[in-house]
């Protein structure tokens, strides 16, 4: 029953918005389609882009396009056409194309892929949107849903996708399609060769475990194109945890290294069928913890990782660096030793920060709680509020001096290095309070 309403509410969402969409919103960009297409040659895919090889040096999520294309990336991804008049506009403007998301409703949210009625005003509202931003220069692929996959019973999904993409063929013979998958194992590639034959190309979100995708794809049987829409950190349900069951994250310098290694094995290690990458993510979310997944603060520094991306992209590193982290340490003890405090006692806490090429930095620490809104596939989390008044003494090279909370529960201390050109490291250890 419950199902069954909201596949309702879908309905007249999506027909409000077609009906909308249609008569108030069009392309500001009055410019011709660029034409993409997607060969086989010799054994080996390669997209082109009028004309020309076209490989994806790309990043999810549109805050500061600018940076992207001075780093050398040349593609973004969204996961939706909220706003993208301007994002393709932008884009255009900066020489970057934009994989253009088609989002569509997941089961987990309670869509239901057996109301015939909902199916059919949702394929309305997308192929409205096609229609809108088709022949926008900018625009390089469509991506059709994003891990429709991710905890799903209901099969029926592919053929909803298979029915849009057939469509988005016909109505628009200069683009590419392809549909986004949370992993993928021999079950799910099979479903998607059967059932799916009008996508170009298969996209895969993939995190730890990248390393070894060409290998994967080969021994399920995958025998087309593919590329990584996400991919970045070791997943914080694929990490180790605390005693306490918490996951451990990677400091920015350790998600700098594995971006670098991964990029190389499970991209560039399989030249005839990727057709490039999307990291993940450029911008600034918070998914288990404020830091774990976005490529900036929410200051808006960009981390070290995006110097990893530009040395991936370009072979040069950025002429003002990012810096790096050796070590974090509280009462002499790492993240993995599960470290354990009590209420209202003076600890001590060591960061050993350092500059690649000597430029000063700052640190800044913040005490969170842990996060007790922990979502699924990327969903909206509500950031915890940092707990004030309990720095005794900071001598502002690292070392830190700190009372713990007074409540009982799990705690980070989070250290933050920036230096005056908007570059920064950051790394946090977890804590219990006893």
């Amino acid at each position: 029953m419950q199902i069954k309403i909201i596949s309702a509410v879908w309905i007249s969402l999506l027909l409000v918005a077609c009906n909308n969409t249609t008569t108030t919103s069009t392309p500001t960009a009055k410019t011709t389609a660029i034409s993409v297409t997607l060969e086989h040659k010799d054994g080996k895919f390669q997209l082109y882009r009028a004309g020309k090889p076209y490989f994806i040096l790309g990043a999810g999520g549109s805050t500061n396009p600018e940076l992207l294309a001075a780093s050398g990336g040349n593609s973004m991804r969204t996961w939706s056409t909220d706003g993208a008049d301007k994002i393709l506009d932008r884009a255009h403007e900066l020489g970057l194309t934009v994989m253009l998301g088609l989002n569509i409703g997941h089961e987990r949210h309670g869509f239901d892929y057996n109301d015939k009625a909902a199916v059919a005003a949702q394929k309305e509202f997308v192929i409205n949107e096609v229609k809108k931003y088709k022949d926008h220069p900018a625009l390089l692929a469509w991506g059709i849903g994003n891990e429709v996959d991710l905890f799903y019973t209901n099969t029926n999904v592919w053929y909803a996708i298979e029915d849009i993409a057939r469509t988005i063929k016909q109505l628009d013979p200069n683009h590419v399609v392809t549909t986004v998958t949370a992993g993928i194992d021999a079950e799910k590639a099979r479903l998607i060769m059967e059932r799916v034959p009008s996508i170009d190309y298969l996209s895969v979100n993939i995190y730890g475990g990248l390393e070894t995708l060409p290998h994967t794809l080969n021994t399920i049987g995958w025998k087309g194109a593919y590329a990584v829409t996400e991919w970045g950190p070791t997943g914080h349900w694929q990490i180790a945890k605390t005693k306490w069951n918490v996951p451990i994250e990677q400091t920015s310098t350790e998600k700098a290294k594995s971006y670098r290694e991964r990029y190389q094995a499970g991209v560039l290690g399989a030249p005839d069928k990727a057709l490039g990458s999307y990291a993940f993510f450029w911008g600034q979310k918070q998914e288990t913890t404020p830091t774990w997944y976005g490529l900036f603060l929410e200051s808006g520094d960009a981390t070290e990782v995006i110097d990893s991306m530009q040395y991936l992209w370009t072979g040069k590193w950025p002429e003002h660096r990012a810096p790096s982290i050796r070590s974090f340490l509280i009462d002499g003890k790492k993240a993995t030793d599960s470290i354990y405090l009590n209420a209202g006692k003076t600890y001590s806490a060591r960061m050993d920060a350092f500059h690649p090429t000597g430029e000063s930095f700052h640190i800044r620490w913040e005490i969170l709680p842990e996060s007790t809104d922990i979502k699924a596939g990327g969903d909206r989390e509500s950031r915890p509020q940092p707990v004030n008044g309990l720095f005794v003494k900071d001598n502002g090279k690292g070392a830190l001096e700190f009372t713990a909370p007074a409540k009982k529960g799990a705690y980070r201390l989070f250290g933050y290095v920036t230096n005056d050109y908007h570059r920064a490291a950051v790394a946090n250890v977890p804590f219990y309070v006893q």
